[in-house]
């Protein structure tokens, strides 16, 4: 017969095995549970993952779209502008004449050089990121048109397709290209100020060379140039901006 200790060895090892059973059995269960939230997260990872990649294509179509549209509308703006000041200036014109506008004068029957249409389309090519076409449309307007109210107009814009160009090389991870196409923009920028230095687009041109500049790493030609800006441009649009883009590099030069 066995004794009462026996009994208690005999309980206590039956105890035991149970015990030891259940944590097995919650091991596993807890096992098979992290096995699922593993698999979970993974799947919502790569679903997030999916939903960032289509968020950051929609962002950057809807950033070049903004682009285009700011680009239009700041055209526009001048070509307003230019309208007003024809208007004010049509009282000398004979009545019923066509107001003088940003064209050479008229052509022969059947031509279709005109500068407008010229510009125009050049600017189309611009405005939907066709930048080498731009540049080679805007060349070809100076050339046949030198004389043409917009051609200040047309020499800022190759500045600004040269600056288009050089962005797109960089986000493409081309920096052998980004950087000439940004020198190039510098120096279309310049000619701007020395060809027209009483144009519309003198001021725009002056702070957009200082900015091309700042990305060349060429700190102090850039401060000159915002410099000149308000000197010779203090009524400006642009003079407010370059004031504060000065601040700013004399502050970064003072740390």
């Amino acid at each position: 017969m066995a004794t009462g200790a026996e009994r208690d060895v005999v309980q206590l090892r039956q105890d035991l095995d149970a015990l030891t059973l259940s944590v097995h059995r919650s091991r596993t269960d807890t096992e098979t549970v992290l096995s699922q939230l593993e698999r979970k997260s993974r799947e919502q990872h790569g679903e997030s993952q999916k939903q960032l990649v289509a968020l950051s294509s929609r962002t950057e179509a809807l950033g070049g779209e903004v682009a285009g549209l700011s680009t239009r509308l700041e055209e526009l703006s001048q070509r307003v502008e230019q309208l007003g000041r024809q208007i004010r200036a049509g009282s000398s014109s004979p009545a019923g004449g066509v107001p003088r506008t940003a064209q050479s004068p008229t052509p022969a029957p059947g031509t279709a050089s005109q500068p407008a249409q010229v510009y125009q389309a050049a600017y189309i090519d611009f405005s939907k990121g066709n930048y080498s076409l731009a540049v080679a449309g805007f060349r070809e307007f100076l050339r046949r048109f030198p004389d043409s109210d917009l051609a200040d107009n047309a020499q800022y814009w190759i500045g600004e397709a040269y600056f288009g160009l050089a962005r797109s090389s960089a986000t493409q991870g081309q920096p052998d290209k980004a950087g000439p196409a940004l020198e190039q923009a510098a120096q279309e920028f310049r000619k701007v100020i020395v060809n027209y230095p009483r144009g519309d687009k003198a001021p725009t041109a002056l702070y957009k060379e200082a900015l091309v500049l700042l990305e060349l790493k060429q700190q102090s030609l850039a401060r000159a140039r915002l410099q000149y800006l308000l000197d010779h441009f203090p009524q400006s649009e642009e003079a407010p901006l370059a004031k504060e883009r000065l601040s700013a590099l004399k502050e970064a030069g003072a740390r």
